[in-house]
Order: structure tokens, then C-alpha cells, then sequence
């Protein structure tokens, strides 16, 4: 299961956007620093219409979508690396999930105070950043007393992560993440093994004032845009309104889709934020069909049909003998699996097949 940490500020979002995500109110949105104490965790399906579709042909008894767990952090503030605010408690929330959002204010709204002041992304963004990276720098100096004694009597492999983490820490003073240290996928499983914060992958959320959903993100986008693509060239911002999917997420049917249209958007943004999300790790989606159910299961893009049987049980990678699989819009345009097989659509792959996204598969083993 994806599971994604949601970081920022306090009072920029976080708990609104939580709730959103969650149709809850587990997280106490009150207009109050670290109004968040421990971290709430919601568990939100992962939107995608082709599942829907799925249900619709085979009309099974129940349909079973992936799902991402969001992790809401309480607000960081200036000094939270040395105990400010509360401190490191945040920062080891941090260290559990795969990949972290980045919420940022960038809207104006005189009854919603900033514990900073003035609205100010650039900053915000800044400080957050600073935060992480100082957390990271405390561990690695730590880790590298030890590998400096073993890299001097000689171990190979101690020499190599001396040369790594010494990187590191020049990325880290510069204001930079661990991420851009490591050279190779070894060496970022290494520096993630050591739970640095700013080895994750991260995406930003922006948060606007409804009206400039529509425009694009008004004033503050650029800028932030800018002060992002310094830290982390690649890194994706997704734009969305706290308060606009707050509304979203009591509306259904046709008064969510007018609500939207009203907006000019297309989707609700917190969709686009977990799109983003399987983006940002590689991640795909195939599908198992059956009377009782059809599902959506998730994986990494270029894993093999072996490590897909392996996502549904052990027994079905253990026995594994073949997978049947078709693509999702081969089995639509048949309308059934029988009909499928019937029309030769179905085609037989070993445990090497690398599965593309949208695969219906069907695991044969023997256990």
C-alpha cells in the first residue's frame, strides 16, 4: 500500500485537505498551531474509472479498489530539527511513509493566521525544507564517524559509503535534499535505509483560494515553482483548494460534477494528487476479474508477472505456473473474460511477462 505523509506548516491546509481525503473530520481543523497531535491516518481509494467499468461488465458482488493510506503530520515550525514546536516527535512520523506532500500556502485569508506572518510559499517552503535537511544532517554526521573508523582499516564497502555520505552532506549543507546524493538505485535504497527524511521522494501541494483554480494558481505559483525546481528539478506541484474539496467532498453525483464544472476543473484535486503520487513512485495498477469481485491491485511499472502474483498472495508466487492476461480495453471491447478467451485475446505469459497497466490477470499455481 502507497503510503504518503502530508508535511508543511502549520495553518496551511494539511488537516483541511486530510478531512477532504478521508470524508472525515478525524483531524481537528481549528484555526490554531498544532491543533494536530499525534498523526491521523486515513486509508482513501484510489480513484480510476476503468475499475467502475470493470464492475459494470461483470457485475460481481462487490468491487474492491487500491488504496492509499495518507498519514497527516502536524505542523513543522523554524527549529523543529532542535526540538521547537514539537519537534523531532513530527520529524519520526516522517520517517515511516514512502513519499511525502508538501502542503504550501498560497492563499490570502485574514481569519486563518500564519504563525509566520505574512503569506509567503517561498518561505514556507524554505524553512520546511531547511527542516528536513537538518534532521538528515544529525544522522549522517552520526553515521559517518562510524564509517570513517571502518573505511581506515581498510573495508571496501565502508570507503564506498564514506564517499556517499560525505556527498550528502554537501547536498545537505547547500540546502539540498539526500535525494540528489545518490547516484544509482543502490545508493538511494542505501541512504532510504538509513530513514532520511530528505532521501523520499516528494511532490508539492498548493494550496489556493478557490478562485484561482481555474487561473492556474494566481501570484504565488511562480515563485514557488522557482524555489521547488531549485531543491529538486523534477519535482511535480499539484494545484488544489483545501476549502473547495472540503464542499467537494460532501457533494455525489450530479451536484459533484456541476460543482466542479462551476469550478473549471476537470477533477477534484485531490484525484490529481494521487495520480501524482503513483507517478512520483512508479507505481501501476492491473486488475484480477472474477463472480465474486473484481479489484484493483498496485505495483511498480516494469515488475514482473512473478511480483504481481506475489501482490495478491504468497501461494500464487510460490506455485506459480503461468498468468492469463488480457489488456483492459481488449476485455471491455469483449465484454467478458469467456468471450475474450473465445476471440484469442487471452494470451498465456510466464513468470518473466512484465505487466503493463490496466492487465487483467488471472494466476494459475499449484501449491
Amino acid at each position: 500500500m502507497l503510503r504518503l505523509g502530508i508535511v508543511g506548516l502549520p495553518n496551511v491546509g494539511k488537516s483541511t485537505l486530510f478531512n477532504a481525503l478521508t470524508s472525515s473530520k478525524a483531524a481537528a481543523a481549528e484555526n490554531y498551531p498544532f491543533c494536530t497531535v499525534e498523526p491521523n491516518v486515513g486509508v482513501v481509494a484510489v480513484p480510476d474509472p476503468r475499475l467502475d467499468r470493470l464492475f459494470g461488465l461483470v457485475r460481481p458482488k462487490k468491487q474492491v479498489p487500491a488504496v492509499v493510506e495518507f498519514v497527516d503530520i502536524a505542523g513543522l515550525v523554524k527549529g523543529a530539527s532542535q526540538g521547537e514546536g514539537l519537534g523531532n516527535q513530527f520529524l519520526s512520523h516522517i520517517r515511516e511513509v514512502d513519499a511525502v506532500v508538501h502542503v504550501i500556502r498560497c492563499f490570502e485569508d485574514p481569519d486563518v493566521v500564519h504563525v509566520m506572518g505574512p503569506v509567503d510559499p517561498v518561505r514556507d517552503h524554505d524553512v520546511v525544507t531547511s527542516e528536513l535537511a537538518l534532521a538528515d544532517l544529525a544522522v549522517v554526521e552520526r553515521r559517518l564517524e562510524k564509517a570513517r573508523k571502518t573505511a581506515r582499516a581498510g573495508d571496501k564497502e565502508a570507503q564506498a559509503e564514506l564517499v556517499l555520505l560525505e556527498r550528502v552532506v554537501e547536498e545537505l549543507n547547500a540546502g539540498r535534499g539526500a535525494r540528489e546524493a545518490g547516484e544509482g538505485e543502490e545508493a538511494v535504497r542505501f541512504l532510504r535505509r538509513l530513514g532520511l527524511l530528505t532521501a523520499k521522494p516528494i511532490l508539492y501541494a498548493a494550496n489556493v483560494n478557490e478562485d484561482d483554480l481555474a487561473r492556474g494558481g494566481g501570484k504565488w505559483l511562480d515563485p514557488l515553482r522557482t524555489a521547488v525546481q531549485a531543491h529538486h528539478e523534477e519535482a511535480e506541484i499539484v494545484l488544489f483548494s483545501a476549502r473547495f474539496e472540503a464542499e467537494l467532498a460532501e457533494l455525489s453525483g450530479e451536484e459533484r460534477r456541476e460543482f466542479l464544472a462551476q469550478a473549471g476543473v476537470t477533477e477534484p484535486g485531490l484525484d490529481r494528487l494521487i495520480h501524482a503520487g503513483y507517478r512520483l513512485l512508479g507505481l501501476q495498477t492491473f486488475f484480477t476479474v472474477g463472480d465474486n469481485e473484481v479489484r484493483a491491485w498496485t505495483m511498480h511499472r516494469g515488475q514482473s508477472a512473478f511480483e504481481a502474483a506475489g501482490e495478491i498472495h504468497s501461494d500464487f508466487q510460490r506455485g506459480f505456473i503461468r498468468a492469463e492476461t488480457v489488456a483492459f480495453e481488449e476485455f471491455v471491447r469483449a465484454g467478458s473474460y469467456k468471450t475474450a478467451r473465445e476471440l484469442g485475446l487471452v494470451r498465456s505469459e510466464g513468470r518473466d511477462y512484465v505487466v503493463q497497466d490496466g492487465d487483467i490477470l488471472l494466476f494459475r499455481f499449484n501449491v
